[in-house]
């Protein structure tokens, strides 16, 4: 089978969707950090439904951490299928937003001296919670970071997400070019004052002139959705048969896609309005309903689905108990914390439920359990402090922190090995190690981990008392039976 390319793309079936625009008359008008499966899932198509009557807006990607995007892409001029799954079947699409990858370990010169130049105008960023090099109990950057210590050291040559921007942004000072804006896609509280915050006091620490400069950078906050399963090699060898061609890295995701942003971009953006984006004055209040309850739900379906032994999310949703389980806790833990006027919460809860049952969608327990110390201060914690403040019960938050804990013992109910990643995953194992079967003191180990808990949350009784109990009845009748417990006590 030929590989999808620029000279093959012409073979694919008529009923697969290919870009409507010549490819050799596209410039690139943004560059992307982080460029992993959700992005090209989610932005890349934005921005190849606009490039028809917009061609100085391609995108050009960097990988900061391993070369297996660029490996995989570069053979296929950057073409990629974008496949669509449902009820009823799979629909392929070849996007062509994304004119090369750049490696930046390998090309990092090239990296920095496109993201100064004029024609970017907008650096986007997906690198995941723990690529930006920050605490995120404070949402602080992380000066002892090996990678802040390195790129401190030698700012011309950077390592991290921080790092990069500063450098870039350095350069079109000093060469009296603009700054371009920095737009956050993560799934980080306030994502655009959060980055803003991180990179800003990497600038201060480098150069305080540099610091104030990029303290005036426009840094558009985003509230960003769409479920993307890992690829298998089932969808490669599927998708080769659909479009005809070899795609090395084809994305499989749902139907679903939001992006809510901040319109703050004073050198320009695409109309990203045209393609299906919200453009907004303030993204938070929509950034902290996803956060809550989508990613907080995904997050509690991962550690409770994984340890009762169900593979995909779809596979939890066959459990009525967790469903019911997963209800609650948006409806009754939730929904009260969050002030959306003129989003009716009830619908968006309806629709996430009916999203995680997506049967189409293999999204992996385990996938989304990854990296979990970087995402409860987020998905769970901030709810929890809330629930906290106003004097309010967290039974079901409580049992998604209680069954993170049990996950980064490290083994199963069956007793065998879980992969735990995550970049604290040798010091909660050593913390396991030393608690054995005990609740309490796993309980006291981890929530001593104030890059997590901070101290306000870890010093609360309250909170101590209903995830210790949580996290004990894990321990002793195991997952479903806890999960059983918590829904009949429901009033």
């Amino acid at each position: 089978m030929t590989r999808l390319s620029a000279q093959t793309l012409s073979s694919v079936p008529s009923g697969v969707r290919v870009p409507d625009y010549d490819r050799t008359q596209i410039t690139p008008g943004i560059v992307h950090l982080g460029i992993g499966a959700f992005h090209r899932a989610h932005m890349a198509v934005y921005v190849d439904d606009l490039l028809k009557d917009h061609p100085d807006w391609a995108i050009v990607g960097a990988s900061l951490r391993r070369p297996d995007t660029k490996e995989a892409l570069e053979p296929q001029d950057g073409l990629f299928t974008v496949a669509v799954r449902d009820a009823e079947g799979t629909h392929p699409r070849v996007i062509g937003s994304i004119l090369k990858v750049l490696d930046a370990n390998a090309e990092r010169e090239d990296l920095l001296a496109l993201m100064a130049s004029p024609q970017i105008r907008i650096v986007s960023i997906t690198v995941t919670e723990k690529g930006y090099c920050h605490d995120p109990a404070t949402g602080e950057l992380d000066q002892r970071h090996p990678d802040i210590v390195h790129d401190l050291s030698n700012p011309t040559a950077p390592k991290s997400a921080p790092g990069i921007l500063v450098e870039a942004l350095a350069r079109r000072k000093a060469a009296g070019i603009a700054p371009f804006a920095v737009m956050s896609c993560d799934n980080l509280p306030s994502n655009g004052e959060t980055v803003k915050r991180i990179v800003s006091k990497f600038a201060q620490l480098r150069d305080p002139a540099l610091g104030e400069w990029v303290g005036q950078v426009a840094f558009p906050g985003t509230m960003v959705d769409r479920i993307v399963p890992s690829t298998t090699d089932a969808d490669r060898a599927m998708i080769g048969e659909l479009i005809g061609a070899e795609d090395a890295w084809p994305i499989m995701t749902e139907p679903f896609t939001q992006w809510v942003i901040e319109d703050h971009f004073p050198d320009g953006r695409p109309p990203f309005e045209r393609a299906g984006a919200q453009m907004v004055g303030d993204v938070e209040p929509f950034e902290r309903m996803k956060l809550r309850m989508l990613n907080g739900s995904h997050s509690t379906m991962a550690y409770l689905g994984y340890l009762a032994g169900y593979e995909y999310i779809s596979d939890v949703m066959g459990d009525e108990d967790f469903v019911r389980l997963i209800h609650g806790l948006m409806t009754e833990e939730v929904m009260p914390t969050l002030d959306m006027p003129g989003v009716d919460l009830g619908a968006y809860r309806d629709q996430l439920l009916e999203r995680f049952r997506n049967p189409a969608l293999k999204h992996r327990t385990w996938q989304i359990a990854m990296d979990g110390s970087q995402k409860l201060p987020q998905r769970l914690l901030g709810t929890i402090r809330d629930r906290i403040a106003a004097g309010e019960p967290f039974e079901r938050l409580g049992l998604g922190v209680a069954a993170w804990m049990r996950y980064v013992v490290g083994i199963d109910e069956k007793g065998e090995n879980i992969d735990v990643r995550d970049p604290l995953a040798m010091r909660m194992m050593a913390i396991a190690a030393d608690a054995g079967d005990d609740a309490e003191t796993l309980y006291e180990g981890l929530v001593g981990l104030a890059e997590v808990f901070g101290s306000d949350v870890a010093g609360n009784q309250v909170f101590g008392e209903t995830v210790a109990t949580h996290l004990d009845s894990l321990f002793d009748i195991g997952v479903k039976e806890t999960v059983r417990d918590v829904v009949e006590g429901e009033p």
